[in-house]
């Protein structure tokens, strides 16, 4: 990227889904994929009229969903052609590990693809039906054999700790599974209870605090000791392997996004799409707008929510933003900056309603 080119991010939203996960509020569907071309053609033109607007050339691209590697792979390689780039773009492509070949893969490649992120959750079976997923976990080892062999330059394993029943030591194997495979990127994220899902309503299976704090201890151990460096709250890379487009929502800078649900943010204005395929398909064949709803944030708010995503990132937040001294053991100082420890990444919410604008 030049040193004029400023980063931007286009998200496209695939919403089709094989089953529905238990504990997912994400606009996805398991009974329209007979909407499928029709979808990706209505993507393809959403993004042309973007581009005829003005919309910049992106930075980033990250298809997501959903499960975009449950559609033919080249149709969704036109969609992510359509989008302008800067050469040598972080292109993304969430995947289904049961879905990943080598073919596959070659395919997302020839339409510039240069990352994907597989869906692991876990490598425990017994854990995997708790959260209501289908794959088989051998395939995770599969998958990662398949983009060696095609020689993609980076990938993310996206796992997911706090189920019922997933006792610490099943959480310890499964991060033990996840470094014996070498991953340069890994996203690890404690169980949420999304309002609405069939996990709110149980609350028999709705995850421990403190069992969450002992797995996020475990993971950040275990992925620092290979060599991965935590560098979002959530998220452990090795050096130069950072999601890039994921900066670009962590910094509040720029992003479009296409499909059904998918949100969109310009210099303070956010918006988000209506929520179903049909209905989107429907808009972008009469010529109007996707746009469901939107908001223009205030400076101070817009202010605030800068420096409560900065304090999730390594570099932390100036000095001015808070009163460390206040938070010994929670965060520390490094130069003019107060960054989070360990401890401190625990506690982010309760220290974010300390930061000052």
């Amino acid at each position: 990227m030049s040193a004029d080119q400023q980063p931007f991010g286009v998200y496209v939203h695939i919403p089709f889904c094989a089953s529905k996960c238990d504990y997912c509020a994400f606009a996805t569907w398991t009974d329209r994929h007979h909407l499928t071309t029709a979808y990706l053609e209505a993507l393809r033109v959403e993004i042309e009229r973007a581009v005829a607007d003005g919309m910049p050339v992106a930075t980033t691209v990250f298809v997501g969903g959903g499960t975009p590697s449950m559609v033919p792979p080249h149709e969704l390689g036109a969609v992510i052609d359509t989008i302008p780039k800067i050469d040598g773009a972080e292109v993304s492509v969430e995947c289904n590990p049961d879905d990943v070949d080598a073919a596959l893969l070659r395919a997302f490649v020839e339409h510039g693809v240069n990352r994907v992120s597989l869906g692991v959750q876990s490598m425990a079976t017994h854990v995997l039906g708790t959260l209501g997923r289908r794959h088989d976990q051998r395939n995770v080892d599969r998958a990662v054999v398949a983009i060696r062999e095609v020689g993609l330059p980076t990938f993310n394993l996206d796992i997911i700790y706090g189920a019922a029943g997933e006792s610490v030591e099943d959480w310890r194997r499964t991060v033990d599974a996840v470094v014996a495979l070498e991953p340069p990127h890994v996203s690890a994220y404690g169980l949420t209870v999304e309002p609405g899902t069939p996990l709110a309503a149980d609350t028999a299976r709705h995850p421990d605090d403190d069992d969450q704090a002992d797995k996020y201890e475990v993971v950040d151990d275990g992925l620092t000791a290979a060599g991965l460096e935590n560098y979002e709250i959530s998220n452990w890379a090795k050096p130069g392997h950072e999601c890039e487009h994921n900066m670009i929502y962590w910094r509040q800078e720029n992003y479009r996004g296409f499909g059904c649900a998918a949100h969109s943010h310009d210099s303070g204005r956010r918006w988000w799409n209506v929520r179903t395929p049909d209905r989107y398909i429907d808009l972008v064949a009469d010529g109007k707008s996707t746009e469901a709803a939107g908001e223009t944030l205030d400076a101070d708010t817009r202010e605030f929510e800068r420096l409560e995503l900065l304090l999730r990132l390594r570099p932390g937040v100036p000095l001015d933003a808070l009163d460390g001294d206040e938070l010994p053991g929670l965060v520390e100082r490094a130069g003019d900056r107060w960054v989070l420890t360990r401890a401190g990444r625990l506690m982010q919410n309760d220290i974010a309603t300390r930061l000052k604008t």
